[in-house]
């Protein structure tokens, strides 16, 4: 692959990213505006809404308090018994469970909180809509693309409320910038470049026997058997490519979602997809890729670069104040938007300071993304980031690591969701899955 991502274009980029490290305040027509609707009256709260957390680790821990903001935790689930003990803890009255079917027998849950381990998402939100819960899963929604066809269709078979867990659709930067790009901005956009932090690289790791109280088995779910190594569990358990795809289905879960939104194809994706490896991996270590290079090109010609951190321009001193070097630069026929958690700038002023007229066409609006979520259960709308659009971000991704396996270009239909004439690459649209723990077990 032709890397375009050359020098002059990190330095360009390292600019950009200083620039924008200081630009952490909104427009001051959008205050205005967020102001004026805050004023409002506030619809009715509704009755409170009882739930339940499926993975107790950090994420899902968090999750599970914002959600109790509108209703109470009344159960947990995992398969690691000191986190069951945790989270009792933290939701006072809560019941635990070592086996979430157990959780989705309950009539008295609303809806379920999923904070799994990626390769137990889609299990687990099927049985919850299959039980007639409403879902808030965390990211990726999916770890292959034949599964996010499979939630989706539970999802319009149920008429159950699915909100995957990609917040920055929720946040006023990222809003901001989709909104300025669709009303043209910036011209015609030509170009979307992706930072996403490196994921490590590390090993060999030992095998250990496995600790007290956790359900290995069980954790490994679907995925291959194999020995215990701590490194494979909890929050490194995403550098695995049996469990996760490394920072690509990490953070670009939600970097390149939000090029999807501003290029309004969250119901489709890209006609190809080349890839690459920038390091090997150790052997014995983590398996997905840590450093890495993905082009997307869609049906219009909008070239969608994504590139990891190295390793050290993470711990390097341009980064952002959570330690890591990652956004989202689109380049237009008439300037350009840098965007990210922390900072939103432009190639010119009046870019982001010139309010879009009366009128002008605006995305999705959502303040809170589990606020929006709670508001789509009572209401029975579609959420912001609803099981189809998460399924696409999710292709995204795995689109990403499978170019990034093979080292080459790929065709890919959108609308029928397969590679073109490619039976190496089609063979990643869904893996094996370990038995007992397939569909049939919910």
């Amino acid at each position: 692959m032709n890397s375009s991502f050359s020098a002059a274009s990190r330095r360009d980029f390292l600019r950009t990213a200083a620039a924008a490290a200081a630009a952490t305040s909104l427009p001051a027509w959008f205050r205005a505006e967020a102001a004026e609707k805050a004023a409002a009256p506030a619809s009715p709260a509704g009755e409170p809404l009882r739930f339940a957390l499926v993975g107790c680790g950090g994420q899902g821990t968090g999750d599970a308090r914002n959600a109790a903001n509108f209703g109470k935790v009344v159960a947990v689930c995992d398969v690691d018994e000191g986190r069951i003990a945790a989270a009792r803890k933290t939701f006072a009255g809560a019941e635990g469970y070592g086996d979430f079917r157990k959780v989705m027998e309950r009539k008295d849950v609303d809806a379920v909180i999923c904070g799994t381990v990626d390769h137990w998402h889609v299990l687990v939100s099927m049985a919850a809509m299959q039980a007639g819960k409403d879902v808030y899963c965390e990211k990726p929604l999916t770890l292959t693309i034949d599964e996010g066809k499979r939630v989706v269709e539970v999802q319009r078979k149920t008429g159950r409320i699915l909100q995957t867990g990609t917040q920055q659709r929720s946040s006023e930067r990222f809003r901001i910038a989709v909104d300025m790009i669709r009303n043209g901005r910036i011209g015609k956009l030509q170009k979307a470049e992706v930072w996403l932090p490196a994921g490590l690289r590390a090993g060999p790791f030992a095998t250990a026997p496995v600790p007290a109280g956790l359900n290995f088995d069980f954790w490994m779910g679907p995925t291959p058997k194999v020995d215990y190594v701590k490194e494979r569990t909890h929050r490194t358990f995403r550098y695995w490519w049996e469990y996760s795809g490394g920072t690509m289905t990490d953070w670009g879960a939600h970097h390149n979602d939000i090029v999807l939104w501003a290029l309004d194809m969250d119901r489709s994706g890209p006609v190809s997809v080349e890839g690459r490896q920038l390091v090997e991996m150790i052997p014995g270590g983590y398996t997905a890729a840590s450093e890495y290079e993905v082009t997307y090109t869609y049906a219009s010609g909008v070239v969608h670069e994504c590139r990891s951190t190295t390793a050290s321009e993470w711990n390097g001193a341009i980064k952002d104040p959570k330690g890591q070097l990652h956004g989202i630069k689109f380049i237009g026929t008439d300037g350009w938007i840098w965007v990210t958690r922390d900072a939103l700038t432009a190639s010119r002023r009046e870019i982001l300071t010139d309010k879009l007229p009366d009128g002008a066409p605006r995305v999705y609006v959502s303040a809170s993304h589990m606020g929006n979520f709670v508001d789509c259960i009572r209401s029975r709308k579609e959420p912001i980031c609803s099981a189809e659009v998460g399924h696409r971000s999710s292709t995204i991704a795995h689109l990403g690591t499978t170019a990034i396996r093979l080292g080459r270009k790929l065709q890919w239909d959108p609308a029928k969701e397969q590679y073109v004439n490619d039976a190496e690459a089609s063979a990643f649209l869904a893996r094996p899955m370990r038995e007992p723990y397939g569909y049939g077990m919910i």
